[in-house]
């Protein structure tokens, strides 16, 4: 039974875990349009970098 609680406390932060992943892409893909838009390539690059870096973390979360 302590087994299943773990599992299933586990599975609950596993999805928490990924609906903050998704908040920070939209957060940064927000970062991104407005870089683009004023032309900050330092920005953009930046940007580019961190979806990179959430884009793994999503990954390795829904494998």
């Amino acid at each position: 039974m302590k087994q299943v609680m773990n599992g299933m406390k586990t599975h609950t932060q596993s999805k928490e875990k990924l609906a903050v992943i998704r908040l920070e892409l939209d957060y940064e893909l927000a970062v991104l349009f407005e870089a683009m838009q004023t032309e900050n390539t330092v920005q953009i690059g930046k940007s580019k970098e961190k979806l990179n870096v959430l884009r793994e973390q999503m990954l390795k979360m829904e494998a």
